[in-house]
């Protein structure tokens, strides 16, 4: 008996050659091809020309005035081209390679033409032609990504069968009590929908549906990793001394922001939790995580547990523990530095003192994760800049400790899309307001013309004793791409600046401890420009660095132009970054022109989101994003949300792993591997 999870072949029409075409589009099954989505809808409806954007697919019901002209461009190729009166405009439709129309287009014929609008030449570009009025009722046809090995045309003969023949059969996924609560139409309609709308409400009632079903089903495999690892993990509880807490809180040189105080509660009820913490704590450049890491190691000191804070780079796990001793040595907090470049004696001591529990916190590098490295009691570690560390070696730092508390760190803004989507196992803390009193950076989108003055600017801070970082988007020159490299203006800028400031050279293919000289240099002050590709680390604190240029800016992305930018603007006096670019693309414009509008890097990571799309905002090997077959990230935030309301809550009630109603559900996240066999009941 043929059903829904019957091969394709048992559908009439459908041999061997057929099979292996669909096959290779990844449809073995009819389900397979039921869920099969048009990636768009050829629109037919009847248009005015006067209400239709410049280079917008149309379809014009029109007459034809006078006859068809035929121009022979070469073998086998014509331009067929008529004066047509659609509506109270006069008109002309060009046909490539269809000169065979010409003796149809009688004039006074009666026409339906559907092609590109060129508003600025008053042309459509025809791609299909009705003789006669349209009186057919198709006004959306389904287009499929077929790759050219089935066509257009029998691939939907196959899809209206299907939905003939099994529609009454199909499973509704999402329960009846949430279809009623948004108003969702059932599994039929919406596939109805999706393949052969009536119209266009019809189509957006049915995209609207299957967006929350994919959401709901990827939040309920999220949450039920969450609930599976909540209740299999079990975490230290780190019961905290409040009262000290509170008095170092009220040592520090300034009050924490509203956005702080969150998310130190947040951070201070997980310790609390006798499950583990793991989450992920983002905050723009500038924002003030380093001290409510700060707050949340001294937490657990003071519970007679150790910390750990593991960085990418030795300069940031020295700035790390310089602003870690100043506000918490006070307290009698014993913390030490461990980092490849710590000697062999000194090392020695550290690893004693972690092991016999001397050492209350520790901050390094990688070397964190050595071997020999063993604490006595290590309750609570963090991550910073989370991303610049494999899995792996977050795993073994973690497994130093008798499941500690977990905390991540990024600099790099996330829209909350992306946050609770590629990090939906974790907590998402976010700090999105700056402290008061900070001086805004100053943005300048300038053209190659404007060169000199950029440099007399330069030449103005360095001389008033500030630092500038000119970033550039190459190492070497490039036959390929015409963009500034920074071999070269690093010789450029060392010749114009010559025997009054010192430049310095830093790019990806120098050595470690190459990088790690110049970049102490350039904390130091000893060198007052530093060129630079983007390996310039996140974070860096240089806060007498006041300038930036940034050579070729349209060739960075949105995010990566701000976390640039954020290396100014750290000290006392007003910064600069001037954004060197001479974009074509209408998006290159809106790029500059958004980073001279808002410092504020949620924003631009939301801006960068619109303008790039979920895959390329994180790059689409590394994204770690589903494919959706009809959600969309940048404008169905609010239905994700939603979804993942729902999904929390249907995973903690009895109803969901036993009533009837949810066994759809229930096996959806048994196949997907979630679960592993386990019950929660």
């Amino acid at each position: 008996m043929t059903d829904l999870y019957s091969p394709v072949t048992d559908l009439k029409g459908i041999g061997k050659e057929t099979a292996a075409h669909l096959e290779a589009l990844g449809i073995h099954t009819i389900t397979d091809l039921l869920w099969t989505f048009p990636h768009r809808h050829e629109d037919f409806r009847l248009k005015d020309l006067a209400q239709t954007p410049h280079n917008e697919r149309v379809t014009v019901e029109c007459k034809v005035e006078r006859e068809p002209t035929v121009l022979f461009l070469g073998r086998n190729k014509s331009r067929l081209q008529v004066t047509v009166l659609a509506g109270r405009h006069l008109v002309k439709v060009v046909f490539f390679n269809q000169g065979y129309l010409k003796p149809k287009l009688i004039p006074g014929a009666i026409i339906t033409v559907t092609g590109k609008w060129d508003r600025g030449r008053q042309v459509i570009n025809g791609t299909s032609v009705v003789f006669g009025p349209k009186t057919d009722q198709v006004d959306f046809e389904p287009v499929y990504s077929l790759k050219g090995l089935i066509p257009q045309k029998r691939f939907r003969k196959y899809m209206r069968q299907v939905l003939d023949e099994f529609g009454a059969e199909l499973p509704d996924a999402i329960p009846q009590h949430l279809q009623d609560a948004y108003k969702l139409v059932a599994i039929r309609e919406g596939l109805e929908g999706v393949h052969f709308p009536l119209d266009a409400g019809h189509a957006k009632q049915a995209r609207r549906r299957f967006a929350y079903e994919e959401l709901l089903n990827f939040q309920l495999r999220i949450q039920a990793l969450r609930k599976v690892r909540k209740d299999n993990e079990h975490g230290t509880v780190i019961q905290f001394d409040v009262h000290k807490l509170r008095n170092f809180i009220a040592s520090l040189p300034y009050e924490l922001t509203n956005a702080q105080k969150r998310v130190v509660n947040e951070i201070c009820k997980d310790l609390k939790e006798p499950h583990r913490m793991n989450r992920l704590l983002q905050g723009d450049v500038g924002s003030g995580k380093t001290v409510v890491a700060a707050i949340g190691l001294y937490a657990a000191v003071t519970a007679g547990f150790q910390g750990a804070l593991m960085a990418p780079t030795e300069i940031l796990a020295e700035q790390h523990l310089e602003n870690l001793m100043d506000w918490l040595q006070p307290f009698g907090v014993r913390i030490a530095l461990l980092s490849g470049s710590t000697k062999a004696k000194e090392r020695r001591l550290i690893l004693e003192d972690l092991a016999n529990g001397n050492i209350d916190i520790v901050i390094g590098t990688h070397a964190l994760i050595q071997p020999d490295v063993v604490f006595k009691r290590l309750g609570f570690v963090i991550t910073d800049e989370q991303h610049r560390f494999g899995v792996e070696q977050r795993r073994i730092l973690r497994d130093k400790g008798e499941n500690p508390d977990v905390l991540f760190m990024t600099a790099t803004p996330i829209p909350r899309t992306l946050a609770i989507t590629a990090f939906g196992e974790m907590d998402v803390s976010m700090i999105d307001e700056m402290p008061a009193g900070r001086k805004q950076i100053e943005t300048h989108w300038m053209k190659k013309e404007q060169f000199s003055s950029i440099m007399t600017k330069l030449e103005l801070e360095l001389a008033a004793g500030r630092q500038a970082y000119v970033i550039c988007p190459l190492i070497e020159e490039s036959d390929k791409l015409d963009v500034q490299n920074a071999v070269d203006i690093y010789e450029q800028l060392a010749t114009f600046l010559k025997d009054r400031f010192h430049v310095g050279l830093m790019h990806g293919r120098l050595a470690t401890d190459e990088k790690d000289t110049v970049m102490r240099s350039f904390s130091e002050g000893t060198i007052q420009v530093l060129v630079s590709t983007t390996v310039v680390e996140v974070g860096v604190n240089v806060p007498n660095a006041t300038f930036m240029i940034v050579y070729d800016a349209e060739r960075f992305g949105l995010a990566q132009l701000h976390q640039l930018r954020g290396r100014v603007g750290r000290g006392e006096h007003q910064s600069y970054c001037i954004l060197l670019a001479d974009p074509k693309s209408d998006e290159g414009k809106e790029r500059m022109q958004s980073m001279t509008e808002t410092n504020d890097g949620f924003r631009l990571a939301e801006k960068d989101l619109e303008l790039r799309g979920p895959g390329d905002f994180f790059g689409r090997k590394q994204s770690g994003l589903p494919d959706f077959k009809v959600a969309d990230l940048v404008h169905d935030y609010r239905i994700l949300e939603t979804a993942r309301k729902d999904a929390t809550e249907l995973l903690e009630t009895d109803a969901f792993w036993h009533d009837r109603d949810y066994q759809y559900l229930r096996k959806m996240l048994e196949q997907s591997g979630v679960l592993q066999g386990e019950r929660f009941d």
